[in-house]
């Protein structure tokens, strides 16, 4: 899939990759690489200008794209909470858009809640009275609370400090194996990207992936020099699996 914006930016080039079902992808570069619009191709938050993108066989630009993205979990940046609804009703989102009922929604909510390590008592306070960390546990809360099999993940814990980062990139881990999601996940940390992904897809500047594969692929046999030198910069810990 290629994306060219109408100033002329060509923003993806020619990307072709698979995510297997109940894995984790991580998209990793720099900074205007083309890692998020190729995260948002997914659901069609953007829309390609040449390819196509398939989720479960069936190419997603056939779908209304609400319903498509109902369909999918995204979590962002700094959470996208609805700032006038409690936390439980944020979470009850995508459930009682779908037809739930109010009460089965917030459960659900509380569930969700419970299992990303929010305190339930949370529930009834605005986003405004969390911190940056529980506002992002929301996030994925309310991400989990769709039931969808798929999670797209945008840089969704740079915002918070380092310590509360390392606990939700566990958290997520655990998640993961719990919920058995495929999530495609984008960073600019290398780091991050390892400790996370099953496989890594490195932009490079341009919207053209350099190199993608597991983690200890990349570290022990990069593509070129490019490769190289952005693990080389991020100094990645010894957290392979």
């Amino acid at each position: 899939m290629s994306k060219r914006f109408p100033d002329g930016t060509l923003a993806v080039d020619g990307v072709d990759l698979v995510v297997e079902r109940g894995t984790t992808t991580c998209f990793v570069g720099s900074s205007g690489s083309g890692k998020t619009t190729a995260l948002r191709m997914i659901n069609r938050m953007v829309d390609p200008t040449s390819g196509v993108v398939l989720v479960g066989g069936e190419d997603v630009a056939g779908r209304e794209p609400v319903a498509l993205r109902r369909s999918i979990g995204y979590v962002m940046q700094h959470a996208g909470l609805l700032p006038h609804r409690t936390v439980v009703d944020n979470v009850a989102t995508v459930p009682l858009l779908s037809g739930t009922s109010r009460a089965e929604a917030r459960e659900r909510a509380v569930e969700m809640m419970a299992a990303v390590g929010l305190d339930t008592a949370l529930a009834k306070r605005y986003p405004s009275q969390l911190s940056g960390g529980q506002q992002q546990r929301v996030g994925v809360a309310r991400a989990l609370a769709a039931d969808t099999e798929i999670l797209l993940m945008d840089e969704p814990f740079g915002a918070v400090d380092p310590v509360v980062r390392a606990e939700l990139q566990e958290e997520l881990r655990r998640l993961r194996e719990d919920f058995g999601k495929t999530i495609v996940f984008v960073t600019h940390d290398i780091d991050e990207a390892f400790l996370l992904g099953d496989q890594v897809a490195l932009f490079r500047p341009g919207g053209r992936v350099a190199q993608i594969g597991p983690p200890q692929e990349l570290l022990e046999t990069p593509a070129d020099d490019f490769v190289a030198r952005f693990i080389d910069a991020g100094r990645p810990r010894s957290i392979l699996r």
